[in-house]
């Protein structure tokens, strides 16, 4: 009998309608030599501090590092988990070849690779690798069935990730709560969840810090056209424009000095503004403008948040569904490109959206162009852009349906004409004082008509003047100008949005524009495209940060914490976004996992030292107004929610015996776990207690029950309970 292990039990059922199993047993479906059986995502976790030795149990500086000399896995503790686990191992136990249909990525690859080890599979074991989850994408990747050992490397990568959140984060938590977090609130400490925390921080202090200085614009209108003087460049900005040529081309340096008072700038609109205007130079460049890239999970979560405000976890969760509902491709993926194979499939897939005729309809029948900004084969690994099956998209929410549009039309427009534009550039001058203007016109729209009312290209804010469609202007005419001074402030960065952090996350902190240099920065992005949703959540269930509109906001405690952190490996984005290079390298075997462990071994080992030096006595502030309203929130909660969380159950024997070593651990929560008596957050106040992070599972918050303290999270199997 072969098995198949799917992650879900609706990608499953899918699975099992292919291969002609339709009767349903209990945990599975069989038929036509298929036993489909599936999990909930991750089965098993890793062992907590206290179940490598006991000593690990309490929270004291004197245990730390903890650094297992193996790292070993088991079931969570869930009634419905270990059910679900116990009839996998069963069927796996009695399996003549195992088929791993988890999801088609490296957290995909470490959830079914710990339950096929977890249940002691012995049998040959085969990958099912698919991009999308069609009938005709399911019966090719069964017909094209993967070796286990191709994906090793992956799975080591995964192993390594997990082993660098497991000792970062146990260690570093432990480390800060007890020693700066007064005993009364666990400090949580993540290897991408505190360098991300420390962008917001930065940028916050940049603004509070930001010391606005005053100049001035000299402008002149010239036949209701507006005219800027041309400003000398720093020597500063001349050097670094030459650095970045490496010095081949001399730069032209035209223009007035920088206006450093009113007097002078009046002083100048004085000298000029008799004068005539002369237009000494009128230059004209036809160009082209290419369609927007195809999305990858980052920009559509880019996208989604400007365009919709949606937050970077609900376009994850909406792009997750139309996947599973089979009208969009893989969502987890970090290109913009399609393989070369795409290609021969991309006419079928136009004619399927069907809601887009009037804009498919000129495409039909015509030879699509095969451009390599769009088909690069050295630009995809596992998967490619995300992109329309083709499967008619019906019955999607108004969300869903919003996040398919956007989908549609980027994988449409790839395909029509460039958008052809006109840039003029006009000179002039008055009493040698050179003034320039720019405009840009569009001679023939090409993609442009994909997105109906956008005017601007969707990918990018352009500057209004660039816009204007200027008058006709003759090289030598000359007449009357009226010109202005304009008092300007110099501006502090903004505060960061989801969108904008996200592309910080994606560039280790660069702020970058260009596509091609956002590419080459990506090997150095910190977190992965399908982490950093959760990233932010966690800040925010943290109370590390807030929302107003749009900004994102570090709380006093999140501000706190980052200016208490001395250690720059804990919250430098580049050294992370190195960790993450290393990681990508594991996968790709041009690293060796096992030295990237002993690196992280050494950097918590110097980090405990570094802290534990520490002579300072300095704290951090604990908020009773953020405690407060997380409790009035707490009481908000529907009463569904309040219900009493259910009791832990004792370990099965069968569970606790089974639990098998490995030799790194799986991507967790930073968050530390430990009982309700071991974390000292269980020692603070009724009113502190209500609305901390769960010490147990690390993804809720506390609540308050009829007769005990429970997790938010109890509904998802977190067993957290503390009597009143």
């Amino acid at each position: 009998m072969i098995v198949c292990i799917a992650e879900k039990p609706s990608v499953a059922r899918d699975i099992a309608e292919v291969l002609g199993a339709h009767t349903r047993k209990e945990g599975y479906i069989e038929g036509n030599g298929y036993q489909v059986t599936w999990t909930f995502g991750h089965l098993c976790t890793l062992k907590e501090p206290h179940e490598y030795t006991p000593n690990w149990k309490s929270w004291n500086l004197g245990s730390l590092p903890m650094i297992p000399p193996r790292f070993g896995i088991k079931l969570i503790e869930n009634p419905t988990y270990e059910k679900q686990f116990h009839i996998i191992e069963g069927l796996m136990q009695n399996a003549d070849e195992i088929i791993n249909c988890g999801d088609a990525g490296q957290e995909g690859e470490l959830i079914q690779r710990w339950v096929m080890q977890k249940a002691g599979a012995r049998c040959p074991v085969k990958r099912l690798w698919i991009s999308s989850l069609t009938e005709e994408a399911i019966r090719e990747g069964f017909a094209k069935l993967k070796d286990q050992t191709d994906f090793q490397s992956l799975y080591e990568a995964g192993l390594s990730r997990a082993m660098g959140d497991w000792l970062l984060g146990m260690n570093a938590t432990r480390l800060y709560t007890i020693k700066y977090g007064q005993n009364k609130q666990v400090l949580s400490i993540g290897r991408v969840q505190t360098p991300t925390l420390a962008l917001i921080v930065n940028r916050q202090l940049e603004i509070a810090n930001f010391e606005p200085k005053q100049y001035w614009e000299l402008k002149t209108n010239y036949r209701d056209t507006t005219f800027s003087a041309l400003i000398r460049k720093s020597d500063e900005e001349i050097a670094a424009e030459e650095e970045k040529n490496g010095g081949k081309k001399k730069i032209d340096n035209p223009g007035i000095d920088p206006i450093a008072n009113r007097e002078e700038g009046e002083a100048l609109v004085e000298r000029i503004k008799d004068l005539p205007f002369v237009v000494t130079s009128v230059g004209k460049k036809d160009g082209r403008e290419f369609a927007p890239r195809l999305f990858d999970l980052t920009s559509l979560q880019v996208e989604c948040n400007k365009k919709f405000a949606y937050s970077a976890d609900e376009t994850l969760k909406l792009i997750q569904s139309l996947y599973e509902k089979k009208v969009a491709t893989y969502p987890r993926v970090d290109t913009t490109f399609l393989s070369d194979d795409i290609y021969p499939k991309c006419p079928a897939i136009l004619k399927g959206l069907r809601d887009y005729e009037v804009l498919t309809a000129p495409l039909a029948g015509t030879t699509l162009p095969k451009s390599k900004k769009v088909f690069d084969n050295s630009k995809v690994t596992d998967h490619h852009a995300i992109i329309p099956t083709g499967v008619y998209a019906q019955n999607l929410t108004d969300m869903e349906r919003r996040v398919y549009d956007l989908i549609a039309r980027r994988f449409i427009a790839v395909f029509y004409p460039d958008c052809k534009i006109s840039t003029t550039t006009v000179m002039g001058e008055v009493d040698k004082i050179e003034f320039r203007v720019t405009g840009k016109q569009i001679l023939e729209p090409g993609w442009r008509v994909v997105f109906a009312k956008d005017v601007k290209d969707p990918t990018e804010e352009k500057e209004e003047e660039d816009e204007n469609v200027l008058p006709t202007f003759v090289k030598g005419e000359s007449g009357p100008h009226i010109p202005d001074l304009n008092e300007k402030w110099t501006q502090p960065p903004r505060p960061y949005t989801e969108a904008t952090l996200l592309r910080a996350m994606e560039t280790a902190g660069k702020l970058v524009d260009n596509d091609e240099l956002r590419d080459a920065l990506k090997e150095n992005g910190i977190g992965r495209p399908s982490t950093r949703a959760a990233i932010i959540e966690t800040l925010f269930k943290r109370n590390y940060i807030r929302k107003e509109r749009k900004n994102l906001i570090a709380t006093p405690t999140g501000v706190e914490l980052v200016q208490l952190i001395h250690e720059e490996l804990l919250k430098s984005a580049e050294l992370t976004g190195i960790w993450e290079k290393k990681l990508r390298e594991i996968e790709k075997k041009t690293y060796d996992a096992r030295q990237f462990l002993e690196e992280l071994k050494q950097m918590v080992s110097e980090i405990v030292m570094s802290v534990l030096s520490d002579n300072t006595n300095r704290r951090i502030t604990i908020q009773d107004a953020v405690a407060a309203k997380a409790e009035e929130k707490a009481k908000k909660e529907p009463k569904k929610r309040e219900r009493k969380p259910s009791t832990p159950k004792e370990k099965k024997p069968k569970a606790e015996k089974t639990t098998n070593e490995v030799k790194a651990d799986s991507p967790v929560s930073p968050a530390p776990v430990a009982t309700a008596a071991s974390t000292p957050s269980a020692t603070g106040g009724v009113d502190a207690f209500v609305g901390q992070p769960c010490p147990l599972c690390g993804k809720g918050t506390i609540i308050k029950g009829k007769t005990a303290y429970g997790c938010s999270e109890w509904r998802n199997g977190c067993t957290f309970r503390k009597n009143f």
